[in-house]
């Protein structure tokens, strides 16, 4: 492959670099410019914001969001493979099949360390709930025959 064959990416490249600038710099020439306390208050929803800003995130959310990404981006390189695979031949396959095995083995410890449950604190919490009610069902219950004479 020679430097040529990579000038449409490049030109593609520059045409995107060149429309978003564009786009930016013609938008804060051209759009208005009329602040209002309305439009700078915050918006949720067309409600009041319940939660301080300063409330954060929790750390489960940036897991599941980072694996999603590593798992989603390494499936990219089936593309490449799939294009030239049979200009791989048997060297190439036995490649792909380790990569995919490393996929696999990453997965299943993912899996096993707990990092794909979303709801786990949530299932505890219903768990405690319903224990708590059954134990004051028990306590209250009254058994039959008793008072009754």
């Amino acid at each position: 492959m020679e430097l040529a064959d990579y000038l449409p990416i490049l030109m593609l490249f520059g045409l995107a670099v060149l429309f978003a600038g564009a786009s930016i710099a013609i938008a804060s020439k051209v759009g208005p410019h009329n602040p209002t306390p309305a439009k700078n208050a915050p918006y949720e929803c067309g409600l009041v914001p319940e939660r301080l800003p300063s409330e954060r995130f929790p750390v489960k959310f940036y897991v599941i969001a980072m694996l999603f990404i590593i798992f989603d981006i390494e499936t990219i390189f089936f593309y490449p493979f799939a294009v030239i695979f049979r200009e791989l031949g048997l060297f190439g396959l036995a490649e792909m099949g380790v990569f995919v095995a490393l996929l696999l083995v990453a997965y299943v410890y993912v899996w096993r360390m707990g990092g794909l449950e979303w709801e786990e604190e949530s299932q505890r919490q219903l768990l405690s709930r319903q224990m708590v009610v059954q134990a004051r069902a028990e306590r209250t219950a009254e058994p039959v025959g008793v008072g009754e004479h």
